[in-house]
């Protein structure tokens, strides 16, 4: 029987949809990728973190992280404030709000493994004029060198309360966009692709990874009432994420931990959680909610229990 092995595909000038056996190099080569952060030669190290700064929140600010060694975090998820004058933003231009969260993330880029991630969920603001602040971080990744995977986009048309602001209601005088949707920037130190992966397990499901490989996520945004936070993202945000970029009892970091979603996320899932935060009384809230959690999360009791 003559068996005929398929051609594998090549990237075409507006792409290919076959995926077999897909041969991108000349697209990689061309010249549209001049100029931005390649993948980098490095030796793969992985520090140990001390265990007393396992799941622990750090009253202080994210910009010199002395607890955390080089290369020993495995995933960066958070929102960093908005500098727009909530109770915990301070009043910053533009400028001085991007040349602080530079000197955090560059210290996150110090932190993290290669091939670790970084995942930045940031909401743009205004509207006379709008201020694209996405554009301007993913600038700033950039330059730091930090390579870029994707974004996502978080459509929060489900919240229960949706936006209104129509501007001029029906007239093209002054209509205004309404937002219900906020940007999940993703990013790789040194390497797309994980190192030393050998004998640790993925939790993620068939059903999940299918769901949280689409580039666009829906599920509700979190109400800051019932939180105790101005701002918080939901659990289902770091939740996804940390499913999708890291293996069980790998090290997810926060640097403005807030509420502390992402450590019930990394809890939920059996990852270690380290956080920072400036405000005490959010770390007393986060450590509260961490707690209650652990009290009633009956596959955390499990975990617990099959470690004795």
């Amino acid at each position: 029987m003559n068996h005929q092995r398929k051609k594998g595909t090549k990237t075409s000038t507006f792409g290919s949809h076959g995926r077999i056996n897909h041969d991108s190099t000349n697209f990689y080569k061309s010249r549209l990728y001049e100029g931005l952060p390649k993948e980098e030669s490095y030796e793969y190290i992985e520090n140990t973190i001390p265990s007393q700064y396992l799941d622990q929140i750090f009253c202080k600010t994210s910009e010199k992280m002395e607890e955390l060694p080089d290369n020993s975090v495995h995933l960066m998820v958070t929102s960093p404030p908005y500098n727009v004058g909530k109770e915990y933003d301070e009043n910053l231009t533009l400028n001085e709000y991007r040349e602080f969260l530079k000197r955090v993330l560059t210290e996150v880029k110090r932190v993290l493994v290669p091939g670790g991630r970084a995942c930045i969920n940031i909401a743009n603001l205004g509207r006379k004029p709008y201020i694209p602040l996405h554009a301007f971080l993913i600038e700033d990744m950039l330059d730091l060198r930090f390579l870029m995977r994707g974004e996502i986009i978080w459509n929060k048309a489900s919240s229960g309360s949706p936006s209104t602001a129509w501007g001029t209601w029906l007239s093209a005088k002054n209509p205004i966009l309404r937002d219900i949707h906020e940007y999940i920037l993703v990013f790789s130190k040194s390497s797309f692709a994980r190192d030393r992966i050998e004998n640790k397990k993925s939790t993620i499901s068939k059903e999940e990874f299918l769901e949280f490989t689409k580039s666009v996520w829906t599920f509700s945004a979190e109400p800051a009432t019932k939180v105790g936070h101005p701002a918080p993202f939901p659990v289902e945000l770091p939740y996804r994420l940390i499913q999708l970029y890291t293996f069980e009892k790998e090290v997810i970091l926060d640097p403005f931990m807030g509420s502390g979603q992402t450590a019930i996320a990394a809890i939920k899932t059996h990852r270690h959680y380290i956080g920072y935060e400036t405000n005490q009384e959010y770390i007393e809230l986060a450590q509260r909610r961490i707690n209650d959690f652990i009290l009633n999360d009956s596959s955390y009791k499990q975990q617990e229990f099959e470690k004795k």
